[in-house]
């Protein structure tokens, strides 16, 4: 039974790293304290409530974690601590370590926060806060679907249809941290997508660890949901997060080139332009099959823009391994690439690989490999200079510049002018003609 009288009157403050999906949970937790009278607070201003979702994708990730948690119980002396996400589920004995935290929720938990922050609000407790943080995480029976559906304090909503990983590459722990894959129904996703309308949104991201691989749960297919969602008029945009290069079928690039509301915009993760490392890492494609998957979606939507994950620096990523990741991406038409370097996590098969990368070259390379993506992007962007392209508007900051994304995914911004309300444009789609002023900046002017 949930006291909601504990909450009445309370402050929470957020914070998120790590991908959408951790963005969409954490927007979600934030809708179902506010359900119970707990406001946002604003900058600057003491919270009771601190909520920080975790990201374990690297070692850096970890520290940046512990730094927020430390940080955020600093700004906010007394708060009740939680922390969540993937590395809350991976270290909770570490986390519980740190000053200040009070609770630690793990995969399983997630969806029955309000309970155990109803339960432990409601507990006698100290000026000096707990002594020790209660930790919920099991590690070993991740089996939970916690729904998510929310847009937080931005224009475009996250749908989280699929959970989990049953891909195990050497160098991952995300299975370990998410579980094993598993997914809603189609209805109940369609039901979120269309309150979502019914709330005003116009833009739907989904969002997952292996979105791909939806379906495994119910039978159902990622491509029968793409189509349910596709029928949902009122949503007049959707785009997908990541889908790894052996789930992209040509079914699929088929369906959403000719979609009313599927953006041709793509994220795939490549991770290694090398078979050699490819096979090390257990990814289930070759580098053949990522560029044909390439070139049918430039085939069937010339305009779209690719987003690429690239790792590097990883064991057994000699300079010919690299040399053959560049070569790879210089020849294709990607638009941007997401590069980062490789990070030893305790407990993954990686660690077995006997070749290991210097910090200096992998610092190096992740250099070589980012003004790559500059010059892809800038040279995808000037296609469009001079071009009518409709952008969703998203609130401008104290009156400032307006920005949003053309279907294609181009960051456009549109300045302030006296004949223009830009107060009017929040979460609108109109026609703007674009003007490129160089890398990634595009400006937009009202048609």
């Amino acid at each position: 039974m949930i006291d909601s009288s504990v909450f009445q009157g309370k402050k929470a403050a957020y914070f998120t790293l790590g991908c959408k999906l951790n963005f969409s949970e954490t927007s979600t937790f934030a809708r179902m304290l506010e359900d119970l009278g707990v406001k946002t607070a604003e900058k600057g201003e003491p919270a009771d409530i601190c909520l920080i979702n975790t990201c374990s994708v690297t070692e850096t990730a970890d520290s940046k974690c512990r730094q927020q948690i430390r940080k955020m119980s600093k700004e906010h002396p007394g708060a009740f601590i939680i922390v969540t996400g993937c590395y809350a589920q991976l270290s909770p004995q570490e986390i519980g370590k740190i000053d200040g935290v009070d609770l630690i929720l793990g995969s399983n938990e997630k969806g029955e926060l309000v309970q155990f922050l109803s339960e432990r609000l409601g507990s006698p407790r100290t000026d000096e806060g707990c002594s020790e943080a209660f930790v919920t995480p099991k590690v070993k029976d991740i089996r939970s679907f916690v729904p998510s559906c929310s847009r937080g304090n931005r224009t475009r909503y996250w749908l989280k249809v699929q959970d989990g990983c049953d891909y195990f590459c050497t160098y991952c722990t995300i299975p370990f941290a998410r579980g094993n894959s598993r997914n809603p129904s189609i209805a109940s996703l369609v039901a979120q997508a269309r309150q979502a309308a019914e709330e005003g949104g116009k833009e739907i991201v989904l969002t997952g660890v292996n979105i791909g691989d939806f379906g495994k749960t119910t039978g159902e297919s990622f491509l029968d949901l793409v189509k349910a969602l596709d029928e949902i008029e009122e949503v007049k945009r959707y785009r997908i997060s990541s889908l790894e290069p052996d789930l992209i079928s040509p079914e699929l690039i088929d369906y959403c080139a000719k979609s009313r509301a599927f953006m041709p915009h793509f994220h795939i993760p490549l991770q290694s332009g090398s078979d050699e490392v490819l096979t090390l890492m257990h990814r289930h494609y070759d580098t053949r099959l990522f560029r044909e998957k390439i070139l049918s979606i430039k085939e069937a939507m010339p305009d779209a823009f690719l987003g690429i994950d690239v790792m590097v620096g990883c064991r057994g990523e000699t300079p010919e391994c690299f040399g053959e990741t560049y070569e790879l991406l210089s020849s294709l038409p990607v638009t941007q690439l997401h590069v980062f370097p490789y990070s030893e996590r305790p407990g993954t098969a990686a660690l077995k690989i006997p070749y290991s990368v210097t910090a200096k070259e992998k610092k190096a390379r992740s250099q070589r490999l980012l003004e790559l993506s500059d010059k892809k992007t800038e040279t995808f962007y000037a296609l469009y200079n001079n071009k009518v392209r409709e952008v969703l508007l998203e609130k401008a900051s104290r009156g400032k510049v307006m920005q949003g994304f053309t279907d294609n995914y181009i960051r456009v911004s549109l300045k302030a002018s006296p004949s223009i309300d830009i107060a009017s444009l929040d979460n609108q789609i109109v026609k703007l003609r674009m003007q490129h002023r160089g890398k990634d900046q595009m400006d937009g002017m009202m048609e």
